[in-house]
């Protein structure tokens, strides 16, 4: 079977097999209840595109089973900006070097450990290859934005952010033969002796069921799922905000575990940032996060302050503060910079709270006013003179404070102030399915499955054990999605399983 020719632009489909593979079926008028497929990929996202398209890759045929509506189709990765690739020289794109011991390190500090580190190498090599493979299925890149985030040297930005890159990935597919179901919601699925069989899928309400000789989940995590979440952390859920898509709820990561599927991570752990609290419960995507904590303070609703804001670059802790934000009372917490910061941070897509005195933003914020301007008097004390910098690691800390501020700490002395209230806004959830470096899941007993693989979020928890550094989620999930495509279709193709890794310029290596 002909398939795409990346490295000639162009495409060429065979004629479907007689018994159609990747469609569903008509008979009197109604929806046939079987379907039959080479490669299923469930999930919508970056991961499960990248499996869908390797998998064609291969020659295998491919149905992908997308929960949410079309208009809504792509997951968390339609929020997304860019990823996280190392490069041992400067590209269009990226500056300088980073390489795999640095990008490692940094993972590290932001996983206190906790992370697979042959995954985790992998992983990073294989990121090398990422950017020239995505550009052969349409997706662009353009330079880095600037104020705090700091990523040009790490990240390559999609032109268009995440929705850009989605709407790529579709056409290519449909271009390639892959057959794309809207509004289906697997409802079951049952693996006997490490073999996903039976996999049942509700559409426009009926049941169908799914005979695919491999299975690829990518359906994300279980942040949208609010009960489940709720599980994990008790009342406090209540006031989180899923700044992602509401359609993923778990549902089939309970299926995997239901199964038998090896279980890694910590239910509470997940990618959580401060969002402006003021942004809608489901779906306010990137524009609803804040990046002006490290040009101020933030304080809680008892006007104290709770942590170090000048800790380390932006990209590098932004996700613990939604965790940090859920530990306060009622969860709720304020980040407040004065004029001079002004123009060096991305804002929210909300207007900030602003007031000429310290005394009138207590009272627009409803906090203890006499408590605020202690914390605030307290705060321009302590810090000692220095140049300002926030594209380093400046010198501007602060001496004889808890806790201390150590870089970017500049008085809060010029008017108007203004504060943003912030809520924990959850992205995806780290819990998930133990996998080897060829995506397949492994069961309790530590086996492989023999046609069972996971990529993106659903597995994210084995390199990811806590924290975040910016962009590594679509790494994560552009790489194992085209492990698990690559090696579903070779298996399917009958040809023997890479099993191992991908080198830097993309292949399997031995």
């Amino acid at each position: 079977m002909a398939v795409r020719s990346r490295e000639h632009g162009t495409t060429s489909i065979a004629v479907w097999k007689t018994s159609v593979y990747s469609c569903i079926h008509m008979v009197n008028g109604n929806v046939s209840t079987a379907l039959k497929t080479d490669v299923l990929v469930i999930g919508g996202g970056n991961a499960a595109l990248c499996a869908a398209l390797s998998a064609r890759e291969e020659g295998a045929e491919v149905l992908l089973l997308e929960r949410a509506p079309k208009d809504f189709r792509g997951g968390n990765s339609r929020h997304t900006r860019n990823l996280r690739c190392m490069h041992d020289a400067p590209t269009e794109v990226l500056e300088d070097a980073y390489s795999e011991e640095e990008y490692f390190n940094d993972l590290l500090r932001v996983t206190g450990g906790r992370t697979d580190e042959r995954l985790a190498r992998m992983t990073i090599r294989a990121s090398a290859s990422c950017t020239g493979w995505m550009r052969g299925y349409g997706v662009l890149f353009q330079r880095p934005l600037g104020g705090t985030l700091h990523l040009g040297r790490t990240n390559a930005f999609f032109l268009g952010g995440g929705k850009a890159l989605v709407n790529a990935y579709y056409r290519a597919a449909e271009q390639m033969g892959v057959r794309i179901l809207y509004e289906a919601r697997v409802t079951d699925l049952q693996v006997r002796d490490g073999r996903c069989g039976d996999v049942r899928v509700e559409i426009d309400g009926k049941e169908h069921s799914v005979d695919a000789a491999m299975v690829v989940v990518a359906s994300g995590g279980f942040e949208a799922n609010l009960e489940w979440l709720g599980e994990a952390w008790g009342p406090a859920a209540e006031n989180f905000i899923v700044r992602g898509c509401p359609y993923n709820r778990g549902e089939v990561l309970r299926m995997l575990l239901r199964e038998g599927a090896a279980e890694i991570g910590d239910p509470t752990q997940c990618h959580a940032v401060a969002i402006d609290a003021r942004a809608p419960k489901f779906d306010g995507g990137i524009v609803t996060r804040l990046d002006c904590v490290s040009l101020g303070i933030v304080v809680n609703r008892d006007g104290e302050r709770f942590y170090d804001e000048g800790e380390d670059f932006w990209p590098k802790r932004y996700a613990i503060w939604g965790r940090l934000v859920a530990r306060q009372p009622e969860q709720i917490a304020y980040s407040i910079i004065d004029s001079k910061m002004i123009g060096r941070f991305m804002p929210s897509v909300f207007p900030p709270v602003q007031a000429d005195t310290i005394e009138e933003l207590a009272v627009a914020l409803d906090l203890p006013v006499l408590a605020l301007q202690r914390t605030v008097s307290d705060f321009n004390r302590a810090t000692v003179a220095a140049e300002f910098d926030h594209t380093v690691l400046d010198g501007c800390h602060t001496r004889g404070l808890t806790p201390e501020k150590t870089h970017w700490a500049q008085p809060l002395d010029t008017p108007p102030f203004s504060a943003y209230p912030l809520r924990p806004g959850i992205t995806f959830t780290y819990l998930g399915v133990k996998v080897d470096q060829a995506a397949r899941v492994l069961m309790a007993d530590g086996t492989p499955s023999a046609n069972l693989f996971a990529a993106g979020e659903v597995m994210a928890g084995n390199i990811l054990g806590e924290g975040y550094v910016a962009g590594i989620g679509m790494t994560i999930g552009t790489v194992f999605g085209r492990i698990a495509g690559r090696e579903a279709g070779r298996q399917v193709a009958g040809r023997a399983p890479a099993v191992a890794s991908m080198d830097k310029e993309g292949h399997h290596a031995a």
